[in-house]
């Protein structure tokens, strides 16, 4: 279902601009209006979702099937790419700015500037055994909402 005001439905529509790289029954990809590097593209279900809670699992997929393509005909086009992001925001905390889901390819080459900065830092066993049990639950509970 498209939803009024969203960009990237309109562009599903045909009603908004946008350099399409790939359209398929299912999914859009076109170049992104704000490029970190030349050549940086997002991958759209046509079928408007908000989130990752919002996406059919075969639909999430098939979004991760086109990127993967993408990213290696990125490699194979004249430009520049000597590596390959696939960055996917969910929610307004990571950073999601168009609220229907979409997967970025980004090329990557030494020196292109951008960078995902984080604290890396290498945590303790017992807090890493809490947080995948804290994981294992919301999976239980993904588990028990589908019987």
């Amino acid at each position: 279902m498209a939803v009024s005001g969203c960009v990237f439905c309109a562009i599903v529509r045909g009603q908004a601009e946008a350099s399409t790289v790939h359209e398929d029954d299912s999914v859009v990809a076109f170049m992104d209006l704000r490029p970190v590097t030349p050549g940086h593209l997002l991958v759209v279900p046509k079928a408007h979702a908000v989130g990752l809670e919002d996406l059919e699992e075969a639909l999430g997929a098939r979004l991760w099937t086109v990127a993967q393509r993408l990213a290696r005909a990125l490699r194979r086009s004249p430009l520049r790419c000597d590596g390959v992001n696939l960055f996917l925001a969910d929610g307004e905390a990571a950073f999601q700015e168009v609220f229907h889901v979409h997967l970025h390819v980004v090329p990557r080459f030494v020196g292109d500037g951008f960078r995902i900065d984080a604290n890396w830092q290498v945590r303790e066993r017992g807090e890493l055994d809490k947080s995948a049990a804290a994981v294992r639950c919301g999976l239980l509970a993904l588990t028990s909402r589908q019987s």
